[in-house]
């Protein structure tokens, strides 16, 4: 008589996450797998419109068009290293100022569905339709509907504190360069950050309140300080979101970076299909290098909770 064989806990485990992430494999190969395929053609040959129709023919030309993006094109090699630099600076900033926020957030307080609410709504109103209406309406305001506005929206922009002061304060007290050099661009892009910072919010907020009330109070019969629960018992419990958050935050902000406007410019308006397939391609594979490091770096001090 055969005896059936029983799946272990891990096999079932490894089932489970197949049958989770199978949308995502069944629309990477459906939608995006010969998309990447044609990609990789194009940016290995020239592309040759037909005069009168509706084609192309594709000439070989190997790894032409990559020594052009890298050695004589003008912008490219700027934009993809600003781009890089800038998506580093925003990545540690809107992950640490997230999950300050949803610790707040998290806390018991009257008003606090209102107060989530407001710190998720640039989320909403960060959206293309929303993004254009208001960018029509400074236009508006700044040509012509009234030369008082106008004063005003001027006089509003150049208010503010005078940051070569702080700067030069923070350089007479011995501060490293590469340190104020840091602060003075998350000051500068802290609109940026806060922006772009409603989603992780609300995962790093759905992680807190998934942790045990009973470690809590373990932490606090033992005499743990604040500053001790946090670092022994919410950091590692929230930890594994935090790759979640890297990997969304860098895709979210690598979409809204220059290089792949000017990867989009090049083959809708320049109708270079070729080289703007190279830009493409360089700058997928420089975030996913990325991604790589960073996601590898985070692992080795995740904790996981069974």
């Amino acid at each position: 008589m055969k005896t059936r064989s029983k799946l272990t806990l891990e096999h079932k485990k490894s089932i489970k996450g197949l049958l989770f992430i199978s949308p995502f494999i069944l629309g990477f190969v459906i939608f995006y797998l010969r998309s990447l395929i044609m990609t990789i053609q194009f940016s290995l040959s020239e592309t040759i419109m037909t005069p009168g129709e509706a084609g192309h023919e594709l000439k070989w030309v190997g790894l032409e068009n990559f020594r052009f993006a890298f050695t004589e094109h003008g912008s490219f090699n700027q934009q993809l290293t600003s781009s890089l630099l800038d998506m580093s600076v925003d990545v540690l900033l809107i992950i640490f100022f997230s999950l300050f926020m949803a610790i707040l957030l998290n806390q018991k307080f009257r008003g606090r569905t209102l107060a989530r609410a407001i710190f998720f709504l640039p989320v909403i109103l960060n959206s293309e339709a929303i993004f254009v209406a208001t960018t029509m309406a400074r236009a508006m305001m700044m040509g012509g509907m009234s030369p008082v506005s106008a004063d005003v929206v001027q006089a509003a922009g150049t208010s503010g504190p005078n940051m070569m002061y702080y700067i030069y304060m923070f350089n007479e007290l011995g501060l490293p360069i590469d340190l104020i050099d840091y602060v003075v661009e998350a000051v500068m892009r802290i609109n940026v950050i806060i922006t772009a910072s409603g989603v992780q919010m609300i995962i790093f907020i759905a992680a807190l309140q998934s942790i045990s009330p009973a470690l809590y109070e373990v932490a606090k019969i033992e005499g743990a300080t604040p500053y001790e629960t946090f670092w022994k018992v919410t950091f590692p419990m929230v930890s594994p979101l935090i790759i979640t958050n890297v990997v969304y935050t860098v895709v979210d902000s690598f979409i809204k970076s220059p290089v792949v406007r000017l990867s989009y410019d090049t083959i809708f308006q320049q109708h270079n299909f070729s080289l703007g397939s190279v830009f493409s391609l360089v700058s997928m594979l420089a975030v996913c290098l990325l991604l790589f490091v960073s996601c590898a770096l985070i692992s080795k001090r995740t904790y996981y909770h069974n």
